[in-house]
């Protein structure tokens, strides 16, 4: 063992961890390669096989590399998934017939999915109240609870909030919305569609909810992105909470300088 700048000794397989995340991020194991066998880490380490495969159980829980039965494993290619700002809303993607987060996947060559957790109706918190301009004492709003997948992995925790005065009796109480824009469409088909948005963005440690949800490795924070859509009127009618891995997700936002 060798030791950390505190002096205290690190084990062997903490140590191989580290020098081979070194020959990643240095490009001697490009994105998409496959590393050597255990057989031949082991022999370059002098160590035990066992002692390898917790190295890479290392760099495995920490999202660097992925294992393929029979094969080996590799390292993980870091494309992540760009939203798309303001854009994701623009009219002038309504003949794609997909969802704003299904635009995004499909024009970055990935495929999206959602996974519904729960729909019910509910008060909000004083927050969520002034920020829709409805009654905190009643249950005055629709609550939907997703995760949202691209490819394989899960990339969003989304909670989305609706004045239940617009949301009962549409498709927006069912788990799969019956609009090909999602929960936009119906919206819009209720008169408020989105000409501006507000979005508040933040980064955090995550929940032990949003760990178990987005599959997350020690150590990899959340982007929290709190989102309000304003209709022509400004007035809100829709806020969401996008909870996203920071090392599968990025931020593009183009908007004109006023």
């Amino acid at each position: 063992m060798t030791n950390d700048p505190q002096g205290r000794e690190v084990p062997a397989s903490r140590r191989i961890a580290a020098d081979l995340r070194d020959g990643i991020e240095s490009g001697k194991y490009p994105q998409g390669s496959k590393l050597p066998s255990q057989r031949d880490l082991a022999k370059l380490y002098g160590v035990a096989r066992n002692t390898v495969d917790e190295a890479l159980k290392l760099l495995g829980q920490q999202g660097i590399v992925t294992s393929e039965w029979g094969r080996g494993v590799f390292v993980r290619e870091n494309k992540p998934l760009l939203r798309l700002g303001s854009d994701r809303y623009s009219p002038k993607y309504r003949e794609s017939g997909l969802s704003p987060f299904l635009l995004e996947c499909a024009k970055q060559g990935k495929t999206g999915r959602f996974q519904v957790l729960s729909i019910d109706r509910t008060k909000p918190d004083k927050e969520l109240a002034e920020r829709l301009k409805i009654s905190e004492k009643t249950k005055s709003v629709l609550r939907r609870e997703n995760v949202f997948w691209a490819d394989e992995d899960p990339v969003y925790r989304v909670t989305t909030w609706i004045p239940w005065i617009l949301a009962q009796g549409t498709g927006l109480l069912e788990e799969v919305v019956p609009h090909k824009f999602g929960i936009h469409g119906v919206l819009e088909e209720k008169g408020h569609t989105v000409v501006r948005i507000n979005d508040e963005v933040t980064a955090r440690m995550p929940t032990p909810e949003e760990v178990q949800y987005l599959q997350l490795p020690r150590g990899v924070p959340v982007l929290d992105v709190l989102h309000t859509s304003l209709d022509r009127e400004g007035e809100p009618f829709e806020v969401t909470r996008f909870v996203m891995r920071a090392d599968m997700n990025g931020l593009n936002y183009n908007a004109p300088v006023e």
